[in-house]
C-alpha cells in the first residue's frame, strides 16, 4: 500500500538527488577554471572527477545494504550531512590534491546518501504509481543538468571556482530539514551484519573501479593495474563465494538469475558508459573550441536536459502500454545516432550541429533510462530494496567510471597525437594550455585535434550504446516486469 505521505516524500527523495547531481554537472563546467587558478594539470582533473567515484563505487553497495538494516531515512540524512559538509570542506582548498580528498570525501557521502533516494521510492509508491514515481526522480536529474550548468556557470563568471562547491550547500540544508519533518522511517526485517561481506565488497569494488580509472592511462599490462586486477578478480571472487554461503548475506545474489534484474545491471552498465563521458568531452568543447564562457556553456546544454526531461514524461506514459524492453531497444538506438550526429561535426561547425546531437542525445536517454531502472527495481523485493538499489547505483557508476576512465583517456591520447611534434609539451597534453600561448596557429591546431579527439570518442559511445540495446532485446523478457513474491514487509514506524 502506498504511504499517505508519498508525494511529498517523493520531493524530499528528489532533492536529496538534486544535490548530487548538480555537483557532477556543475564540476565538468569548472574544469578550465580548476586548470587556471588551482594549477590543476589534466591528470589533476582526471583525478579530482575519479576520486569521487572510485569512493562512491566502493561504497555502494555496503551502504545500501546497511540502511536495510539500521533506516533508510537516517541514511539519507547521515549522506546529505557529510556531502554538504564536504562540500564546505572543499570551498577551503588552495591545492589540487586538497580537492582530490575533499571529493573523496563527499564519495563517502554520496554512497550513503543514494541508495536510500531510489530504496525508499520504492516502498512508499505501490506497483500502480511507481513507474510515475521513477519517471518523476530521473527527471530531477534532468533538472539537475540544467540548474547545475546554469547556476554554476554564473557563479564561476561571477564568483572563485569555490563557489560551486558552495552551491551543494544550502540544497543539503533544506533537503535534510525536511526529511526530518516528512519522511518515516523504514528497514527492512532484522538479520545479522555481514562483516566479511562488507569489508571484501568495498576492497573489490574499489580495486574494480581503480583498474578501470588507471587502466587506459597505465596500460593495462603496467605493475599498478595488473595488481589491481589481480586484487579485483580474487576479492570479488571470494565475496561471491562467501555470499552464497554465508546464511544472512548482504547482497542477494538470487538477484541475478532473474533476466529482467541481470539484463537491465548489464544494459545500464553498458549505457552508462556510453553517455557517461558526454559532459566532460561537451563542456571543453563549448568553452575550448566554441570559446563560450561558463555561463553560457551551461545555458548551451539545455537542449538535452529538456529533451530528457521531456521524453522521461513520454516514456512513463508508454510504459503503460509498452514493454520496457522496447522503450530500454529504442532509446539506446536514438542515442547511439546522436553520438553519430556528434561524431561528424567537425572544426568548423558551430552550435547548430552540436544542439541536434543533444537533442537526439536527451530523447534517446529519457526514454531508455528510467525504462531500464524501472525494470531492475521491479525485479527486487520490498524488504531488500535498499541494496537493490544501491546495485542499480554501482552499476550506473561502474559504467560510469569506465566511460570516464576510457573516454577520457583516448580524448587525451587522440588529442596529444593530432597535435605537431614542434608544439610546447604542455600544449600537445593541455587544450588549455595551447590556447593560452597566444600563438594563432597553435590554438587553431589545437581545436582541430581536440575536434578529432572527441569524434573518436563519440564513435566509441555509439558502440557501446548499441550494444546495451542489443543485450536488452536479447536478455529483458518482452512483456511488464513481474515483482517476486515479496518476504514480510519492512518495518516502518513514523
Amino acid at each position: 500500500m502506498s504511504h499517505p505521505r508519498r508525494w511529498w516524500i517523493l520531493s524530499v527523495l528528489c532533492l536529496s538527488l538534486l544535490v548530487l547531481v548538480v555537483d557532477n554537472t556543475v564540476l565538468n563546467l569548472a574544469i578550465p577554471s580548476l586548470m587556471r587558478d588551482l594549477g590543476a594539470s589534466p591528470a589533476d582533473i582526471q583525478w579530482i572527477i575519479d576520486a569521487y567515484i572510485l569512493v562512491f563505487a566502493g561504497l555502494l553497495l555496503t551502504a545500501g545494504s546497511l540502511s536495510d538494516r539500521y533506516g533508510r531515512r537516517r541514511f539519507l540524512i547521515v549522506g546529505l550531512t557529510l556531502f554538504g559538509g564536504a562540500s564546505l570542506v572543499a570551498t577551503l582548498v588552495t591545492e589540487p590534491w586538497q580537492l582530490i580528498g575533499a571529493r573523496a570525501l563527499m564519495g563517502i557521502g554520496g554512497s550513503i546518501l543514494m541508495p536510500s533516494t531510489l530504496s525508499i521510492l520504492i516502498t512508499v509508491f505501490d506497483d500502480a504509481e511507481r513507474r510515475k514515481a521513477i519517471a518523476a526522480w530521473s527527471a530531477v536529474a534532468m533538472l539537475g543538468v540544467i540548474a547545475g550548468p546554469t547556476l554554476g556557470g554564473f557563479l564561476l563568471e561571477h564568483f572563485w571556482w569555490g563557489s560551486v562547491f558552495l552551491l551543494n550547500v544550502p540544497i543539503a540544508v533544506v533537503a535534510i530539514a525536511a526529511a526530518v519533518a516528512l519522511m518515516p522511517e523504514s528497514r527492512g526485517p532484522a538479520r545479522d551484519l555481514d562483516p566479511l561481506g562488507v569489508l571484501l565488497s568495498v576492497v573489490g569494488m574499489t580495486a574494480l573501479v581503480f583498474v578501470f580509472i588507471e587502466g587506459p592511462r597505465e596500460g593495462w599490462t603496467s605493475t599498478r593495474v595488473s595488481a589491481g586486477a589481480a586484487v579485483a578478480v580474487l576479492v570479488l571472487g571470494a565475496f561471491v563465494l562467501w555470499e552464497r554461503r554465508c546464511a544472512h548475506p548482504m547482497l542477494p545474489l538470487g538477484l541475478f538469475r532473474d533476466r529482467n534484474f541481470s539484463g537491465a545491471s548489464f544494459s545500464i552498465v553498458l549505457m552508462s558508459f556510453g553517455v557517461g563521458a558526454v559532459l566532460l568531452m561537451l563542456t571543453q568543447h563549448l568553452q575550448f573550441v566554441l570559446g563560450y564562457g561558463p555561463m553560457r556553456a551551461g545555458l548551451a546544454l539545455l537542449p538535452y536536459a529538456v529533451s530528457a526531461a521531456l521524453f522521461n514524461a513520454v516514456g512513463a506514459g508508454l510504459g503503460q502500454r509498452v514493454s520496457n524492453r522496447t522503450l530500454v531497444v529504442t532509446g539506446m538506438a536514438v542515442v547511439a545516432l546522436g553520438f553519430g550526429v556528434l561524431a561528424s561535426i567537425g572544426p568548423a561547425d558551430g552550435y547548430g550541429m552540436l544542439v541536434a546531437a543533444l537533442l537526439v542525445i536527451g530523447v534517446g536517454g529519457g526514454l531508455a533510462g528510467p525504462a531500464a531502472y524501472a525494470t531492475l527495481m521491479g525485479a527486487v523485493p520490498p524488504e531488500q530494496a535498499g541494496v537493490g538499489s544501491a546495485l542499480n547505483d554501482t552499476v550506473q557508476q561502474t559504467g560510469s567510471a569506465l566511460g570516464i576512465a576510457v573516454l577520457g583517456s583516448v580524448l587525451a591520447g587522440v588529442y596529444t597525437a593530432g597535435m605537431p611534434e614542434s608544439a610546447p609539451g604542455a600544449a600537445r597534453e593541455s587544450i588549455e594550455v595551447a590556447l593560452r600561448l597566444g600563438d594563432a596557429g597553435t590554438a587553431r591546431t589545437a581545436r582541430e585535434a581536440f575536434v578529432s579527439a572527441m569524434s573518436f570518442g563519440s564513435w566509441i559511445g555509439a558502440g557501446f550504446c548499441l550494444l546495451a540495446a542489443v543485450v536488452a532485446l536479447l536478455v529483458l523478457r518482452g512483456g511488464p516486469a513481474v515483482r517476486p513474491t515479496p518476504e514480510p514487509q519492512p518495518v516502518a514506524s513514523s
